[in-house]
């Protein structure tokens, strides 16, 4: 590298196929238009038991450009709104900004039955699948949340034509609700099918398929 030249952004991640926060990490780069380069936290037995321990706010997903290091996932989406406005991270109006901004956070720091009854894994499928009774609130809460949105915006996105970082925050949601067969009225299967058809989602998801098996399942979100 010359002497003086900065390297390019980065996002450190954890797995592309159990990492919901790093999921979310990329696809806000993504969302502001970033070409970032991933760089993977080693998958050894240390880092898996670390990583068991950590909120996802300390370690993953890590944007660093130049000498800017941002982590947590809300974090990360203020920066780089900060950064590249002209990405139209959020909604034009106030009041839709506002009530993008506060479901985003909901998901951020809520819904802990629903993470660990349904574990992030972007390599299987189910036919069926049985759901923890503790889920099912959270479940219906986030239906709520996404018809609400999806009849006062008109979709195929949470806030209209455009995704913005509420779909980004939800998009680990979507995968959870088709993996695991959730039963969903045809609306939430229709926004959970234009999330996975979303470019940088199905880039993603191209990506867990091709990761290594070198780590084990987890049963909590990391």
């Amino acid at each position: 590298m010359a002497e003086g030249r900065q390297a390019g952004p980065t996002l450190t991640i954890s797995s592309k196929t159990y990492s919901a926060w790093s999921l979310r990490g990329w696809l806000l780069c993504r969302l502001a238009g970033l070409d970032v380069k991933l760089v993977e936290v080693p998958n050894d037995a240390g880092n898996r038991a670390e990583l068991l321990l950590l909120s996802p706010s300390v370690l993953v997903p890590r944007l660093t450009i130049g000498k800017l290091s941002v982590w947590d996932t809300l974090a990360i989406a203020e920066t780089l709104n900060e950064l590249h406005p002209e990405a139209g991270m959020f909604p034009k109006d106030a009041a839709a900004r506002a009530l993008c901004r506060s479901i985003s956070g909901e998901i951020h720091s809520g819904f802990s039955n629903l993470r660990s009854a349904l574990p992030m894994n972007l390599k299987v499928r189910h036919d069926s699948f049985p759901i923890f009774s503790g889920a099912k609130p959270d479940i219906e809460r986030i239906e709520a949340i996404w018809l609400d949105c999806l009849e006062r915006f008109g979709g195929p996105f949470l806030f209209g034509a455009k995704p913005t970082v509420a779909d980004a925050m939800y998009a680990p949601v979507t995968q959870r609700f088709l993996s695991y067969a959730v039963p969903m009225p045809d609306d939430i299967r229709a926004y959970c099918e234009t999330v996975s058809a979303w470019a940088p989602m199905a880039e993603w998801i191209a990506l867990a398929k091709a990761e290594p098996e070198e780590m084990e399942e987890l049963d909590v979100e990391f």
